[in-house]
């Protein structure tokens, strides 16, 4: 299975005894949306809910801090989600929140992972079928391993500054970065790590909201001042964002990436951390 797979690919492979269909819609506050109700409301046929909001490890400093491999593995099996399953994920979020349960699983073990193309969107608007209330399936054993070579730290961050072996791709808008834009987090400073590249997560996608083609993802990073033969830091405001951009960077055969899980809701409220404003230099 490709790690972006179609609609019409996934109507075909509808009822497969070992595909798992996952909504993995998440949103931010100001979204004003509950992934809930409206999965409830309207899902892919067999899908289950991941509620992403609380796969998290609530005694970080950051917001959306990665849980404990444990717990992670046993919100998979209570999903019906184990070994031998092909998982496919899907979002109807601005933020593609689907990214974040990709790094999760391909990150906690889990081997044949892929996001839908366009999400439930695409499904809807193509007129295909809608399911409502929620599903549930049988628990699975969820063989549980966590490669946190994927991801970084403060600290890691930090000794990069001097180290200078790893670049930083921050996802959020062009406002935020520079510091043009404000923090809305009481306490949040403004700017970005130093050194940091900008690629905001929205424009690696279409108007219709399928991603972009691999040369245009690979022209977007070049122009944002990225150099793709350095291994690669990826941040974003909570750590939700920044897996567009890995998942992004997996589409065109860029593996070596690690997330910054605390990101800028924990560098930025740490008044140590140094701070850059204005452009990338």
């Amino acid at each position: 299975m490709d790690s972006l797979v179609t609609t019409q690919w996934l109507a075909d492979e509808l009822g497969a005894s070992d595909l798992r269909i996952v909504d993995a819609s998440a949103f931010l506050p100001e979204h004003g949306r509950d992934p809930v109700l409206e999965y409830e409301a309207c899902h892919i046929p067999g899908a289950v809910f991941m509620d992403i909001a609380h796969l998290v490890d609530p005694a970080a400093p950051g917001m959306n801090m990665l849980p404990s491999a444990e717990r992670f593995a046993s919100r998979m099996q209570s999903l019906g989600l184990g070994d031998g399953s092909r998982i496919v994920l899907y979002d109807d979020s601005p933020i593609h929140s689907s990214t974040r349960a990709w790094f999760m699983l391909t990150m906690f073990g889990a081997s044949n992972v892929a996001l839908l193309d366009g999400g439930i969107a695409k499904w809807k608007a193509e007129g295909r079928k809608c399911a409502q209330g929620r599903e549930t399936l049988r628990h699975r054993h969820f063989t549980v391993w966590s490669d946190d070579r994927a991801v970084r730290s403060k600290a890691d961050v930090l000794r990069n500054l001097t180290a200078q072996t790893e670049l930083v791709v921050d996802a959020r808008g062009a406002g935020r970065f520079t510091g043009d834009v404000a923090e809305t987090k009481p306490g949040l400073a403004s700017g970005h790590i130093p050194g940091a590249r900008n690629l905001p997560y929205a424009s690696l996608f279409q108007p219709d909201g399928t991603w972009k083609s691999t040369a245009e993802i690979t022209r977007a990073f070049e122009a944002a001042g990225v150099d793709l033969t350095r291994p690669l830091i990826t941040s974003c405001g909570s750590g939700m964002t920044a897996n567009v951009l890995i998942f992004a960077l997996h589409l065109i055969g860029k593996d070596d990436v690690a997330l910054y899980d605390g990101s800028w809701s924990e560098w930025g409220a740490d008044a140590d951390m140094p701070k850059a404003l204005g452009p990338a230099s």
